[in-house]
């Protein structure tokens, strides 16, 4: 399916009939990673699935975008289904933006959240993590002086992609600049404030958002349980498909028959 959202082309999953259960994925991801859960969930539920702005089919902004952006983004793309209530679920990426969404004075209530391996949390930097970010900046201040940048052209690129993630050195310029203004927001203040039940998935093997971050919600989280998926990474629900939609049927009372 195919709608415009803020002027952007849009592509979505939209499965079965009854409350909406809204999936948002993670960084760099797409929507049709969710359909095994999509299509076990749309037995009892209407599935939305987007691919949010700049992955999959839907087109970047025009702009770099923050998390709060995001959020608008994800209340426009509702708009149309006028919602009564919504069960969140969220992978990395899409888990912040749902931290975002409950700071908001919502249209709908949000009757349940599953957040899996979950972004949101900003961690802290060790010192030797400081010294070289100081290092990093110092250098490319350096070599963007004229004589050297004349005579090193390529410098500050090479340095870049020597130290940036593979996700920040894949991304387009604008991606790029949202990258940066996504993570450096930290959420863990809005983990209190949640009100409806959440189920935390996380693998204990996942190195991008650890699993520390997992217990730190849990315990942060009014109504939280936490289910680790043991040697998973940081695509738990990829790698344990079968067990994560157990957990699923349990705690979205699905009868998977």
């Amino acid at each position: 399916m195919t709608t415009e959202i803020f002027g952007l082309k849009t592509e979505y999953l939209d499965l079965g009939e009854g409350d909406i259960v809204l999936f948002l994925h993670g960084w760099g991801s797409r929507a049709d990673l969710f359909l095994p859960l999509a299509e076990l969930c749309a037995k009892k539920y209407r599935v939305l699935a987007p691919d949010m702005a700049g992955f999959g089919n839907t087109a970047e902004p025009p702009e770099p975008w923050d998390v709060s952006k995001y959020a608008d983004f994800i209340l426009e793309f509702l708009k149309p289904f006028a919602p009564k209530s919504v069960i969140l679920v969220g992978h990395s990426f899409g888990g912040r933006v749902i931290l975002k969404l409950t700071e908001r004075d919502l249209p709908f209530e949000i009757s349940k959240i599953i957040l899996m391996d979950s972004a949101g949390i900003k961690p802290k930097r060790t010192l030797k993590q400081r010294l070289s970010l100081i290092a990093y900046k110092t250098g490319r201040r350096i070599m963007s002086l004229p004589p050297l940048k004349a005579l090193l052209p390529n410098a500050v690129e090479n340095m870049r992609k020597k130290r940036g993630s593979a996700d920040y050195n894949a991304a387009s310029p604008i991606m790029r600049q949202t990258l940066v203004k996504v993570v450096n927001e930290d959420l863990t203040r809005d983990l209190p404030k949640i009100k409806a039940p959440t189920l935390l998935i996380w693998g204990t093997a996942d190195t991008a958002t650890p699993l520390s971050d997992g217990e730190l919600m849990e315990k942060l989280i009014p109504d939280a349980g936490l289910v680790k998926v043991q040697g998973a990474g940081h695509y738990s629900f990829l790698q344990a498909p079968d067990y994560v939609a157990r957990v699923f049927a349990s705690f979205l009372n699905i009868t998977e028959a």
